[in-house]
């Protein structure tokens, strides 16, 4: 090693200049890795898993899904190229991470969104959610998650997934109020069915219980996915959601609701499994999906809101870096043995 080092500092002074510093990476071990996993590939699994949400959000919507799918992924790529350029920095568009943070919030929208809600939502996601912490791999919040809840507050009224009668709109799933909204507000139990496929009124990416499996599974065996979180979130919310049955078996809040109905698997599944902004050990991913459960079953139970995958999935990432300290996993081979006195 000496002997490379002074070779080095030779041929730099010989040609003139200073001696080259030699690139040293340290981390922690092993120091295997699969060169195949890379970022556009991770966000090429989520595009494909999204896929059956996509089709399916399509189906019930018509056009009206494609145009909020479309108008959310132009504004977080526009703003993408926008950070990038004001940072002097390559074009980071064919990692594909601005058109999955486009693609997801355009599908947490409602059909019924305006045109503008997209777009600053898409400004805001890349632009608040990430640029200002230094780009991709350095942002604590979920971007389209940020996206959303700042139109969400800014745009209430405009944010409701209620009919629009007056534009004439022949979609049968859109005259009548969220299936979360009709248990909490008017005690009207919808059935499950439905709940399952998706022909419901909604957010885009939430009414498919079945759509939303479909994608997962295949984030998880792709092994993009955590299956940790999903599973985390999902058996916190059943063991609560069950529990609350049996108290209260006269509620339309009913167990399958809780699981089928609004956001929670689309929130599983590609909402708080982003790699950047959950754990990264097994016990952290754990109890971070608890978390989440715990507080998306409180806020649909006991606060005004019908829905709570978003807030949750917001606190829980703030948590992300608590979580990060305090969970660790051992040294590999094992904790240090103890020094012998």
């Amino acid at each position: 090693m000496h002997d490379e080092f002074r070779t080095l500092e030779a041929t730099a002074e010989s040609a003139g200049g200073a001696a080259p510093m030699p690139a040293l990476r340290v981390a922690p071990s092993p120091h295997i890795a699969d060169p195949s996993l890379t970022t556009a590939r991770m966000m090429i699994d989520v595009l494909i898993g999204l896929a059956p949400v996509i089709a399916m959000s399509v189906w019930v919507f018509r056009w009206y899904a494609v145009l909020q799918i479309v108008i959310a992924t132009l504004s977080c790529l526009a703003a993408e190229a926008l950070a990038t350029s004001m940072r002097r920095r390559a074009l980071t568009l064919g990692d594909f991470s601005a058109a999955v943070t486009g693609v997801i919030l355009g599908l947490s929208l409602p059909w019924s969104a305006p045109w503008y809600v997209g777009v600053i939502a898409g400004f805001i996601a890349i632009g608040l959610g990430k640029a200002v912490f230094g780009g991709l791999g350095y942002n604590v919040f979920n971007p389209a998650m940020v996206g959303r809840a700042f139109v969400m507050i800014a745009f209430p009224g405009a944010l409701g997934a209620a009919a629009y009668q007056a534009q004439g709109v022949a979609l049968h799933v859109v005259t009548e109020a969220t299936p979360l909204t009709l248990a909490k507000q008017s005690a009207i139990a919808t059935d499950w069915w439905p709940l399952f496929l998706g022909t419901v009124n909604g957010s885009l990416g939430e009414t498919s219980a079945l759509a939303c499996l479909l994608g997962g599974l295949w984030l998880c065996l792709r092994r993009t996915a955590s299956w940790e979180i999903p599973a985390s979130i999902v058996g916190t919310v059943a063991v609560l959601a069950g529990i609350g049955q049996l108290v209260r078996p006269d509620s339309p809040m009913t167990l399958a609701h809780h699981l089928l109905g609004g956001a929670l698997l689309f929130g599983a599944f590609f909402i708080a499994t982003d790699p950047v902004t959950s754990p990264l050990t097994f016990r952290g991913k754990v109890v971070f999906g608890i978390g989440i459960g715990v507080l998306v079953w409180l806020i649909r139970t006991f606060s005004g809101y019908p829905e709570g995958v978003m807030f949750a999935v917001l606190v829980m990432n703030a948590v992300t870096p608590l979580l990060n300290r305090w969970v660790y996993p051992d040294p590999l081979g094992g904790p240090a043995p103890a020094p012998k006195s």
